[in-house]
């Protein structure tokens, strides 16, 4: 529900209207990592470039920069700033999310490898006890 009007609004209403505003002129210039295949496909055109999730870093500190020269002065492009901050924080978790999920995916895989090297170790063993029998043993 929004807030009432008047010259104090609550920040609710401030930060939709500004959501609002950002969304319209699609300023969202972080990574979406929403869905992989999406994004890893030819097909897939996003409103703007695709940065690189190593530059997350560093546009998170520029726009941080920017809002706190924007809140020590008396420039009102603040809730813009916060936005994008809160928009680089949704990407990082995305990008941990993913990256977990990749993770535990690795991992069943070394589990496997693993169990296939402990096979495989355990049949060299067998062979070289194979190897080692006297040749002259006699069968009955």
């Amino acid at each position: 529900m929004r807030g009432v009007g008047g010259p104090l609004l609550c920040i609710g209403d401030l930060l939709s209207d500004v959501g609002e505003d950002t969304a319209a002129e699609g300023s969202n210039r972080y990574v979406d990592v929403d869905d992989d295949d999406k994004a890893n496909s030819p097909s897939h055109s996003p409103t703007g470039p695709l940065l690189d999730p190593s530059d997350l870093h560093r546009l998170f500190q520029d726009d941080y920069n920017k809002l706190i020269e924007s809140l020590e002065g008396t420039d009102h492009s603040w809730t813009a700033l916060t936005l994008k901050l809160c928009d680089a924080l949704k990407t990082a978790d995305k990008l941990v999310t993913s990256a977990n999920s990749n993770i535990e995916s690795l991992l069943e895989k070394v589990g496997e490898l693993d169990s296939i090297l402990k096979r495989g170790d355990a049949a060299v063993a067998v062979a070289k006890t194979i190897q080692c029998l006297p040749a002259d043993r006699k069968e009955p």
